[in-house]
């Protein structure tokens, strides 16, 4: 399994006020997504002139507060997802994946509570 990128994710119910923050940080928006999988996700990929990346994801989950997570995208989800899985994390999906035409994910959460979002692009 390849690591190819981890990076910060927020997960919040307003994307908008976290995207000026960012910005406010010399962040610029680099694409954004809507309608992600089942649960209607909105994500936006930011991007700073010294090459950091975050990812700002709004979903309508309930949230009572922000959530902040590793995005790591990998070139197996497969072997990955399992490899978590041996360490203890959970799916907050249970055992389903977010699955598109470009890619397939997963929220995965430690045991102690930090969550790693599980993403493979598809080729």
């Amino acid at each position: 399994m390849k690591i190819s990128t981890f990076n910060p994710q927020v997960i919040t119910s307003d994307a908008e006020s976290i995207v000026k923050v960012f910005e406010a940080l010399g962040f610029e928006r680099r694409h954004q997504q809507e309608g992600i999988g089942s649960l209607n996700v909105t994500g936006i990929r930011m991007k700073d002139s010294d090459g950091h990346y975050v990812d700002i994801s709004e979903v309508d989950i309930g949230l009572k507060e922000d959530m902040v997570a590793i995005r790591m995208n990998v070139d197996n989800f497969d072997e990955a997802y399992e490899k978590l899985e041996a360490l203890g994390f959970k799916n907050i999906y249970g055992h389903h994946q977010v699955d598109t035409k470009t890619s397939k994910s997963a929220m995965m959460i430690s045991p102690g509570g930090f969550g790693i979002n599980l993403v493979e692009h598809k080729k």
